[in-house]
């Protein structure tokens, strides 16, 4: 029987047309094509972003480097603030901190590379020597590694990388870079409660709570990474450095601040880092020496991945090291030595976008 409505029982206004559309694909399939769309979006979002950054990257780098240098810093900022010293001040003091700190440190590994760079190579020559008896052909391609270290750095490194040991132009630039990245930080620092009302001000309407809020996010990834890792770097060198000089290992402090210089590229910077003073020690004091240097190594970064990582980085983004390493590889693929020391951080900003938007919409 028919209702009033010449419709049969139990029929909807419309529902053979959303049942003949719906019946078409399950809506699992519907799903993926929806989460598929949305890859592609994204990734189209960020070939064009990563497309900028190549082309500006003159203008970018500085900003990248501020940006991380004030995420290291800021915690020092806001003690002095904290202290009712005025911002600008605060800023200024804390750009201060900076130059005599980065400066002094840079002095350092400099030094200690430049008065131990010859003997760490020739240790390295010896030591593809030495293996050359026992891996043949493995042992000779070590030597030549050794022999074309500065071929390899420019071939591996990058332009810039390439364009510091052919040219003094490249220095200017890295001076330059160097200075604008202060002078930005000095401004980030300054007005850094500003931030947040600027983005709501570029934000669509209705979407200022959740850029910020990825904003704020990103950031604190950023700035956990940036602590985190200096301060893991510090320890790394001085146990490493203190293992060395016990071993009496030559070039000890330089190996100690390449040790330091390579914690900021995870994973793949201690590895090599680690790698030569083991190579130098077996050059220079033997293979019981070299093993006891390859145990000194090894406790140490035991002691970083079951101890200080958990401890200090506990609070930010957690990565597995497949993605540090594939972020690693494509930062590198992109620009160089550079490249390398940027992809965790920005990886681990977008990693904190991520969880502020499942946080927000996956509970809803």
């Amino acid at each position: 029987m028919e209702n009033s409505r010449g419709g049969t029982p139990g029929s909807k206004p419309g529902g053979s047309a959303s049942a003949s559309t719906s019946g078409l694909l399950p809506p699992e399939v519907w799903r993926v094509g929806a989460w598929c769309a949305v890859l592609l979006l994204v990734s189209g979002v960020v070939g064009v972003g990563i497309w900028i950054v190549v082309t500006f990257k003159t203008a970018v780098t500085p900003v990248l480097l501020a940006i991380l240098g004030t995420a290291l810093l800021h915690p020092l900022h806001r003690r002095l603030v904290a202290m009712r010293m005025p911002k600008s001040l605060a800023a200024g003091l804390t750009c201060l901190a900076v130059v005599a700190v980065v400066g002094g440190a840079g002095y350092i590994v400099v030094s200690a590379l430049i008065e131990t760079g010859d003997q760490i190579v020739s240790s390295l020559k010896q030591a593809g020597r030495d293996l050359s008896k026992h891996l043949g052909a493995a042992g000779t391609s070590l030597d030549d590694v050794a022999s074309n270290a500065k071929n390899l750095l420019g071939k591996f490194g990058g332009t810039a990388a390439s364009g510091v040991l052919t040219g003094l132009s490249v220095v200017g630039e890295l001076i330059a870079t160097a200075v604008l990245a202060l002078l930005l930080i000095f401004f980030f620092l300054k007005d850094s409660d500003r931030v947040a009302g600027a983005l709501r001000s570029v934000a669509p309407r209705r979407t200022g709570d959740i850029v910020e809020a990825m904003a704020r996010r990103a950031y604190g990834a950023v700035e956990g990474f940036m602590r985190g890792t200096t301060f893991i770097a510090l320890i790394d060198a001085t146990c490493i450095t203190v293992g060395l000089l016990i071993l009496r290992v030559p070039g000890a402090v330089g190996l100690g601040a390449l040790v330091f210089v390579g914690a900021y590229i995870p994973y793949l910077g201690a590895f090599l880092s680690g790698a030569v003073a083991v190579l130098v020690a077996l050059a220079d004091r033997g293979v019981v020496i070299a093993l006891w240097a390859l145990g000194v190594v090894l406790a140490v970064q035991v002691l970083e991945g079951h101890v200080l990582q958990p401890m200090i980085q506990s609070r930010t983004v957690q990565m597995h090291p497949a993605v540090v390493m594939l972020a690693i590889t494509a930062g590198a693929s992109v620009a160089g030595i550079l490249g390398m020391l940027l992809a965790v951080p920005l990886t681990a900003a977008a990693f904190g976008v991520v969880a502020e938007v499942r946080g927000r919409y996956g509970a809803a």
